[in-house]
């Protein structure tokens, strides 16, 4: 099963005015383990980095869902806290699981509307508990790797 990674490269950026300057980014890769989620996201960002690049950090994160949208105002990514409501039928105590969710949305109130949408078709009870915008650049899946084959 696959998890997600996020990793944070650090490189000199050329800004609008021309400027130098070292700027950190994070990125969310979808790998088997730490080793492949660095090599894959070296693998990703190496034809987008002119100079000298490093990887700074490669860090799982606790996802169970991931919304993305094709649109292209949707540029920012949001990380969704969801507590799902379930009675125990037993002592009749009101149990909340929390789950994390990113959703790809032009801003809190897209986001918002997009993770209600989507949660909206689902049976279970659920509270949307808290929303807010990450960092993150890109989301990078996981790809088979292709076999080779011997000549």
């Amino acid at each position: 099963m696959n998890e997600w990674f996020e990793c944070s490269v650090r490189y000199e950026k050329t800004l609008e005015n021309g400027m130098q300057k070292y700027v950190s980014e994070p990125y969310l890769v979808e790998a088997m383990s730490f080793t492949e989620a660095e090599q894959r996201f070296i693998e990703e960002i190496q034809p987008f980095m002119a100079g000298e690049y490093e990887v700074k950090a490669v860090a799982k994160r606790k996802i169970s869902e991931l919304f993305e949208d094709d649109k292209e105002l949707a540029d920012k990514w949001f990380k969704c806290k969801v507590a799902f409501v379930t009675l125990d039928e037993r002592s009749g105590i009101e149990k909340r699981k929390m789950q994390t969710m990113m959703v790809q949305a032009s801003g809190l109130w897209d986001a918002v509307k997009r993770l209600d949408k989507v949660m909206g078709c689902t049976m279970a009870d659920y509270e949307i508990v808290s929303v807010s915008e990450t960092a993150i650049m890109d989301v990078f899946h996981y790809k088979e790797k292709e076999a080779s084959h011997g000549e």
